[in-house]
């Protein structure tokens, strides 16, 4: 077995084991705690998930640097060697409320770029799996959408914008109904980039600079599935980048657009 067939195989064993451990805690009546607002919350299985993620990842790979959106891990992706970035649960927000589109990331990175990626989804059943040439859904192959109307197609405005973004927010979800079909918000990052890659969504969209747990997992899987992701200018999106407009690359410019007209006032 080479490298990327070793990083992409713990790649869906730690996202598998961490999202057994959240889902045996989903529905439980965890307790709930809040970090540095009112909806930036936080559960112990949060910890206990990323913990476990980083066990298995030990046991293959014990040196490469973890970047994660919990306690002590790394913030930022390393320019340079191997790494891997991970989310426990994505969508905790969703998680505390009951609601279950929350995903477990794990997406192993080399020298800044992602090449390999799961998003596992236990609470719906669903599980995407990247390695360095396609996209899985459940085992089998996903592609992006072929739509090219803008008015068949849905779009989510997606990340978070804070409350003193509101106008911001407030204006890109209008650029988006003013020119799109129909518009979704999922409260997940990782699920709204899942399914642009297996075309039950056509593109999302934020100019908030995302953090690299909530991202990059689900860039690689959407562009192994044929889909794009750039920044707000147009730009091949990075980790660092601000901003993310990701589509099936067919209507790409007409959401370029859509962030442009909600920001640039």
């Amino acid at each position: 077995m080479d490298d990327l067939t070793r990083r992409a195989a713990v790649a869906e064993r730690a996202a598998r084991a961490g999202s057994d451990l959240a889902m045996a805690e989903f529905r439980t009546g965890i307790a709930v705690e809040t970090k540095e607002g009112k909806t930036d919350v936080v559960t112990q299985a949060d910890r206990d998930a990323q913990n476990r993620v980083i066990e298995v990842i030990r046991e293959e790979f014990p040196d490469d640097a973890i970047v994660g959106e919990e306690e002590d891990a790394l913030k930022e992706v390393p320019e340079a060697g191997p790494a891997w970035v991970i989310d426990p649960i994505d969508g905790t927000s969703n998680f505390v409320r009951d609601v279950p589109i929350w995903a477990t990331s794990v997406a192993a990175v080399i020298d800044g770029e992602p090449v390999a990626a799961t998003n596992a989804m236990p609470a719906i059943g669903d599980y995407y799996v990247a390695d360095d040439e396609e996209t899985r859904l459940n085992g089998d192959p996903v592609q992006v959408s072929d739509r090219t109307d803008p008015e068949a197609c849905t779009v989510a405005p997606t990340l978070w914008w804070d409350f003193d973004q509101r106008e911001v927010f407030a204006r890109v979800v209008r650029a988006v109904v003013e020119r799109f079909g129909d518009v979704r918000r999922l409260g997940c990052a990782q699920a709204t980039l899942s399914l642009v890659a297996d075309g039950g969504l056509d593109g999302a969209l934020s100019d908030v600079r995302p953090n690299p747990w909530d991202t990059v997992a689900g860039v690689h899987l959407l562009r192994n599935a044929g889909g794009e992701a750039t920044d707000v200018e147009g730009e091949r999106w990075r980790h660092d980048s601000t901003g993310l407009v990701v589509s099936n690359g067919r209507v790409h410019g007409t959401i370029l657009e859509a962030v442009r007209a909600a920001t640039e006032r």
